[in-house]
Formats: C-alpha cells, sequence, structure tokens
C-alpha cells in the first residue's frame, strides 16, 4: 500500500483528536477511534453536541 494512505489517516486521528478536545470530550479515545474507523469517526464527531459539564 501507498504511504500516503497511511499518513493521511493519521493526520486525520490527529485533527479528530483535537475536535473531540473542542467539545470537551477525550482527545485521546476519539485519536484512537478513528485509527479503527477512521472518515465515519469523522461524521459521528461533527454531528455530535458539546458535552456538558456539570
Amino acid at each position: 500500500m501507498d504511504n500516503g494512505y497511511f499518513v493521511g489517516w493519521g493526520t486525520l486521528a490527529l485533527i479528530n483528536a483535537g475536535l473531540a478536545q473542542g467539545k470537551n470530550r477525550s482527545g485521546l479515545n476519539w485519536f484512537l477511534l478513528s485509527l479503527l474507523c477512521g472518515p465515519l469517526a469523522t461524521f459521528f464527531l461533527v454531528i455530535s453536541d458539546k458535552a456538558r459539564l456539570d
């Protein structure tokens, strides 16, 4: 496989971790989930609401 594919997938996982932290969610969990699910995890993260801190 092309190395660019792995670089892109890893970059997407890092972006998702940053998005998750911006929504008060665990960046590490979303990073790991993104490594497994990729764009599907991005979709769920984008449509989710910001977590409330009570």
